[in-house]
């Protein structure tokens, strides 16, 4: 998160790498911090002193506040916002794939320089790695599984193609229940 200090206006960081997986705990955080999220999930564009009216706090408090959870990890990248379908990438899949343990690292490096790959989580089971990528069609998405599957490193993949999202990428429900003292 970075604050424009002309007008105030908070715009998304482009934060990646190992620093970006260190997330805030949960006792870290208080209700007026879970209010001022909601306020920002809201208005991803306010500026401080209007999410400070929002929630009641000073615009000093607000400032401080969103200095201490972009410290903590808590505020994403503006990127997450953009939707690939509306630049080109209709299809979206996820891959399970499995890896030879001593070349997780060069595979995660290689699938970090694949454009179609959105995310990249290490998981338990049979699989080792579950990749959420985009594809313009299902040539594309063809195209990107075998490339995948061309990774040294990487044994096995199954591809799943997402027919229709139920339920988006959403924290407002947590936020609630955190803006009310429940943990």
């Amino acid at each position: 998160m970075h604050t424009d200090d002309r007008d105030g206006a908070v715009d998304g960081r482009d934060d990646t790498g190992p620093a970006a997986a260190v997330r805030a705990a949960p006792t870290d955080l208080d209700g007026h911090d879970a209010r001022l999220l909601l306020a920002l999930a809201r208005e991803p564009r306010a500026t401080v002193l209007a999410l400070a009216e929002q929630v009641g706090l000073s615009r000093n408090t607000v400032q401080a506040r969103l200095a201490r959870l972009d410290r903590l990890g808590a505020l994403d990248t503006f990127e997450r916002r953009v939707d690939p379908a509306v630049l080109g990438y209709p299809l979206t899949a996820f891959v399970t794939v499995r890896v030879v343990q001593r070349e997780l690292a060069a595979v995660a490096d290689a699938l970090d320089r694949v454009p179609e790959v959105l995310e990249v989580h290490g998981i338990s089971g049979a699989e080792d790695l579950l990749v959420h990528l985009v594809a313009r069609d299902a040539d594309d998405l063809y195209r990107i599984a075998g490339h995948l599957l061309a990774i040294e490193g990487v044994e096995r993949t199954s591809t799943s193609l997402v027919m229709r999202s139920l339920v988006g990428f959403r924290t407002a429900p947590l936020l609630h229940r955190l803006s009310r003292g429940d943990r």
